[in-house]
């Protein structure tokens, strides 16, 4: 009956993430297609551009702000610790991060209109916008699933999603559907995820006990860990060190934006590499529909790391290595079992559902389609290996695997040969090497732990620096 009971409470707290991501995951779908069918094919691939560079300026930055919160606020209440002064400095390194990412994007705008957004000063415009609406939004979905309040996660996923996709279906509709138009819209989505979810913030309801399934506070703060990286702070709740905080949260951005580069930057680089004839443009479209179809599984996975990372992170401070084992393999079937199929859907019905569901111009070949599958499988096994190695306390590891494939992934993309060829080797090489190189590091550490025994077990209980995650 109690197995039952905390199956039915675990259930309770994955349905509204899981509907919210639905919400997400189509928003961004249907998005996509009314661009697709409402625009000629230059407009609609600088659209999708921009969509793409919106995910790793947005998310794959601001990921790194919910990733360290959710593991700060976790980590004290396991402590029985006031979260309030994580919370502070999140907010605080949040707003730095968002003015420093804004300027970075318009430093970038004399390359970025002209190439990729076919001329759209409106789109740059609207890129940070959704710098500052993902900051926004990004900051309370850590807090809320470092305080397992997962029905305000799901609320927050609901209203980014319905935020685009409300506005976007009007658009069609009435006949102003335009690059700009459907550029603002999409950047407003993390906006209205924000307004909608910020009134939790006061409510009375947040947790403010040690939750059960975790470490006592004895067992929880080892010798040390007050000079530890995120300072989890002694009982008593002593300031949060903000600049140590913002050195988390820096390499921690620096890790999950490499790695939605690498998700994502692979149909804006082909389209700046193209030309600005008719061919060029439907050839940049028709690999921008395609691209989105075989990441379709990737969205099942987005928020995978809002669940793993507080689990594998008191597994592996009580030295349960067994438990962070099983949890990743578990969840290493599970990507086979939702992206093997994928890749077989990508490969044969790929093509046509590309002029089908976003009005393509072109059928490209079911190869591409099944070599662009193979790589979302990739990166679903890494969502799963990287906050593992986040547990154990290996983020420069991962980071440092990040720079090279990226380095990789880059050179790949701009490599001399045939623009579609180079996107999809460099989509395709890229998180293999992740995974390869993640995998034999998650080997190393769990065997150097084993055979180190309860003092290394202990040192590594600083998996209290960065986190490492992903997303459309």
């Amino acid at each position: 009956m109690a197995n039952r009971s905390q199956l039915r409470a675990r259930l309770a707290s994955i349905a509204p993430v899981g509907g919210g991501l639905a919400l997400v995951g189509l928003a961004a779908y249907v998005v996509l297609a009314l661009a697709g069918h409402t625009l000629n094919p230059r407009d609609y691939a600088a659209a999708a551009s921009m969509f793409l560079l919106t995910a790793i300026v947005g998310p794959g930055v601001f990921a790194a702000v919910e990733q360290q919160t959710n593991h700060e606020v976790s980590a004290r209440l396991a402590a029985g610790v006031d979260p309030a002064p994580a919370v502070r400095a999140a907010t605080v390194v949040a707003a730095g991060l968002a003015v420093f990412m804004s300027l970075v994007v318009l430093a970038l705008g004399p390359l970025l209109v002209p190439r990729a957004f076919a001329g759209h000063t409106a789109l740059l415009a609207a890129t940070v916008v959704a710098v500052l609406g993902a900051a926004a939004a990004y900051l309370l979905r850590g807090i809320f699933a470092g305080q397992r309040r997962f029905q305000w996660y799901g609320i927050s996923l609901a209203g980014e999603g319905l935020g685009r996709l409300l506005p976007c279906v009007a658009l069609a509709l009435i006949g102003w559907a335009t690059a700009d138009r459907f550029g603002f819209v999409f950047a407003l989505g993390c906006a209205v995820a924000a307004a909608v979810t910020l009134p939790a913030l006061r409510r009375p309801d947040q947790p403010t006990t040690r939750n059960p399934d975790s470490p006592s506070p004895a067992a929880r703060i080892p010798a040390g860990a007050a000079s530890g990286a995120s300072a989890i702070d002694a009982p008593g709740g002593a300031p949060v060190r903000l600049p140590r905080m913002a050195a988390s949260v820096a390499s921690l951005a620096c890790a999950s934006s490499l790695t939605l580069l690498v998700v994502n930057l692979g149909p804006v680089v082909l389209t700046s590499r193209l030309g600005t004839d008719r061919a060029d443009a439907e050839l940049a479209a028709s690999f921008v529909s395609l691209f989105l179809l075989a990441r379709i599984p990737l969205f099942l996975f987005a928020p995978v790391q809002a669940f793993l990372l507080p689990a594998l992170t008191a597994a592996a401070e009580r030295g349960d290595l067994g438990l962070v084992r099983r949890q990743v393999r578990t969840a290493l079937l599970a990507v086979a079992a939702v992206g093997l199929p994928g890749v077989l859907a990508a490969g044969l019905l790929g093509p046509w559902a590309s002029r089908v569901l976003f009005h393509a111009p072109t059928e490209l070949s079911r190869l591409v389609a099944a070599l662009l599958g193979i790589s979302t499988v990739a990166m679903m096994a890494a969502q799963i290996l990287q906050p593992a190695l986040v547990a154990l306390g290996r983020n420069r590891a991962a980071m440092a695997i990040w720079v090279v494939a990226s380095a990789l992934f880059v050179g790949l993309l701009f490599a001399p040969i045939a623009p579609l060829s180079a996107a999809v080797a460099a989509q395709l090489v890229a998180p293999t090497l992740v995974c390869l190189l993640m995998t034999l590091t998650l080997r190393a550490e769990t065997r150097a732990r084993t055979a180190g025994g309860p003092e290394v077990r202990s040192g590594g209980a600083q998996p209290i620096e960065p986190s490492v995650t992903n997303s459309l």
